[in-house]
C-alpha cells in the first residue's frame, strides 16, 4: 500500500536540498515554485512516516502481547491510530485541483422576482464580505449595477488572499462551491400581506488569471464604450467611459462601468475576461477527462439550485450534498465554513472513491 509515496519522499527531499541553496533564491518565481511544492508535499511525507512507525510498533506490540497480555490494549489503541493515519494518507494523495490556491472573481446576479432577488443577491454579496473578512482576506468590487432598493442587479467582486496559506485554505479551494443557483424563502419587504414569496440569484465564481495564463489576442476583441448608468458621480454619468469587451472567438461579453475613466474600465474588464476564458478551458478539459476523476460537486450543472435559503424556518439546506442546519442568520452574516466543508468532504470522498 502508498508504494507511490516512496518517489514523493524522494521529490520531497530534493526540493528540501534544492530550497537551501541560496542560488535558488536569486529567481524569486522559481523559489515561490518550489517552495509551494514542497509545502503540498510535506504532510503528505510526514503522515507516511508516521504511517510506516506504527506498523512497526504494531508488530513489536503484538510480540510483547504474545508474553504479557496487558500489551493486547495497546496493539488496539496502535491500530486505531493505524486506520486513522491511513484514512488521512488517502485523502492527502487525492489529485489536488491545480487552481485551489488561486484567487477569485465572484459575481452574483439577480434572477427572477424582481427587487426581491436584487435585494437577496445583496444579501449573497454581504455574506461573502464577511466571510472573506473573517478568513482575513482582500476583496475589492469591481463592478456594481445597484437596484432601486439598495440591493444589487449584478455586481463582481475580486476576492485575494493577503500572503501564503495551507493546502486547500486558499480562495478558490474554499469558494468554487458556491457557483450556481441560490434560492431565497421569505416574506420580500415589497410584500405587504405578507405572504411568503421565492426568488433566486445566480453566483458564478471563476479563479482569477494572470496575463501569462490566458493569451488573449488583441484581434479577437471587440471593445464598445458607452455612457455609464446609474449612481456613480458626474463624470461618471456624463462621459463615454464605460467599457463593453466581446470576446469574438467564443461570444464571452463583459462589460464595466465602475471606474471613472474609460481605461481604469477596461482593465476591469480584461481581468474579468481572463478569469472566464481561464475557466472555460479547464471545464472543457475537465470534460474531456476521465469521468472517474471528476468531482461530483464541481460538475453540478450550474443551472441547478444548489442551496435554498428559508428565512421563516431559519434554515440553509444545500441540496448538493444533503447538508442541513437552521443557523441561517449566522450563515448570512460571514459563518460560511460549516456549509463549505460539507461540500469539501463530499468533493474528496468523490475523488478519494474514483481513485481506488
Amino acid at each position: 500500500m502508498f508504494e507511490a509515496v516512496e518517489e514523493l519522499i524522494g521529490e520531497h527531499a530534493d526540493l528540501e536540498k534544492r530550497l537551501a541553496d541560496p542560488a535558488v533564491h536569486a529567481d524569486q518565481a522559481e523559489a515561490r515554485r518550489l517552495g509551494k511544492r514542497y509545502a503540498e508535499l510535506t504532510p503528505v511525507v510526514s503522515t507516511f512516516r508516521s504511517w510506516r512507525q506504527t506498523g512497526d510498533d504494531i508488530g513489536t506490540a503484538r510480540e510483547l502481547a504474545a508474553e504479557d497480555p496487558e500489551f493486547a490494549a495497546e496493539v488496539k489503541d496502535l491500530e486505531r491510530l493505524r486506520e486513522q493515519l491511513t484514512d488521512r494518507l488517502r485523502l492527502l494523495l487525492v489529485p489536488r485541483d491545480p487552481s485551489d490556491d488561486k484567487d477569485v472573481i465572484l459575481e452574483v446576479k439577480a434572477g427572477e422576482g424582481g427587487e426581491e432577488s436584487a435585494l437577496f443577491a445583496g444579501d449573497l454579496l454581504r455574506m461573502y464580505l464577511r466571510y472573506a473578512e473573517r478568513l482575513g482576506w482582500k476583496t475589492e468590487i469591481i463592478d456594481a449595477n445597484a437596484s432601486d432598493l439598495g440591493g444589487y442587479k449584478d455586481v463582481q467582486v475580486a476576492v485575494k488572499t493577503r500572503g501564503s496559506v495551507e493546502p486547500g485554505q486558499g480562495v478558490w479551494a474554499r469558494l468554487k462551491y458556491e457557483g450556481g443557483v441560490h434560492r431565497v424563502q421569505r416574506v420580500p419587504a415589497t410584500e405587504s400581506a405578507g405572504r411568503i414569496h421565492t426568488s433566486a440569484a445566480g453566483v458564478l465564481v471563476t479563479p482569477e488569471a494572470d496575463e501569462v495564463e490566458v493569451e488573449i489576442n488583441a484581434g479577437d476583441l471587440r471593445v464598445d464604450v458607452y455612457r455609464s448608468s446609474g449612481p456613480g458621480g458626474q463624470s461618471v454619468n456624463t462621459t463615454d467611459s464605460a467599457v463593453r469587451i466581446t470576446h469574438l472567438p467564443t461570444g464571452v461579453v463583459v462589460s464595466c462601468q465602475n471606474e471613472k475613466s474609460q481605461l481604469q474600465n477596461k482593465e476591469q474588464a480584461m481581468r474579468i475576461l481572463r478569469s472566464r476564458l481561464l475557466a472555460a478551458a479547464q471545464e472543457e478539459a475537465e470534460r474531456e477527462a476521465s469521468d472517474a476523476r471528476r468531482s461530483q460537486v464541481r460538475t453540478v450543472d450550474r443551472s441547478e439550485r444548489i442551496r435554498t435559503y428559508n428565512f421563516p424556518e431559519n434554515r440553509i439546506s444545500d441540496h448538493r450534498v444533503g447538508f442541513k442546519s437552521y443557523n441561517l442568520d449566522q450563515v448570512l452574516d460571514g459563518e460560511l465554513d460549516a456549509v463549505i466543508q460539507a461540500c469539501v468532504d463530499a468533493d474528496s470522498a468523490a475523488k478519494l472513491a474514483a481513485a481506488q
